[in-house]
């Protein structure tokens, strides 16, 4: 598995956890019948932090898919980039081998730079 495959495996799965300490709280404030219970404006309030907490879920869901989308399209190009080099180079065409080397190089670049937050 790829490093940017591992931390979005990690990342996919954090907010897939983030949930149990909420529905936690949701048990100890409602009762467990009350936390079973169909979604209602009138059931009992969280707990402050586990309100918090449920924001951070909600705000960790959004972003997965901006995050998931573009780690997967820099690999995408990253791929198809190194494929067209390889196959340009063997049919010895210097202009598009170079072009095709730039676009995978970028591809890492980008990666680069939003893990050390300069993009």
């Amino acid at each position: 598995m790829s490093r940017e495959l591992f931390w979005l495996t990690l990342t996919t799965i954090l907010p897939g956890l983030m949930w149990t300490p909420y529905i936690i709280d949701r048990v100890m404030v409602r009762g467990l019948m009350g936390a079973m219970d169909n979604p209602s404006p009138n059931a009992k309030p969280h707990s402050p932090w586990a309100r918090r907490q449920m924001n951070a879920h909600d705000n960790a869901v959004e972003n997965l898919v901006i995050f998931a989308t573009l780690v997967l399209i820099a690999s995408a190009v990253y791929f198809w980039a190194r494929l067209a080099h390889y196959i340009i180079y063997t049919m010895g065409v210097p202009v598009l081998r170079t072009l095709t080397f730039v676009a995978a190089f970028a591809a890492q670049l980008v990666l680069v730079l939003a893990i050390f937050r300069l993009v």
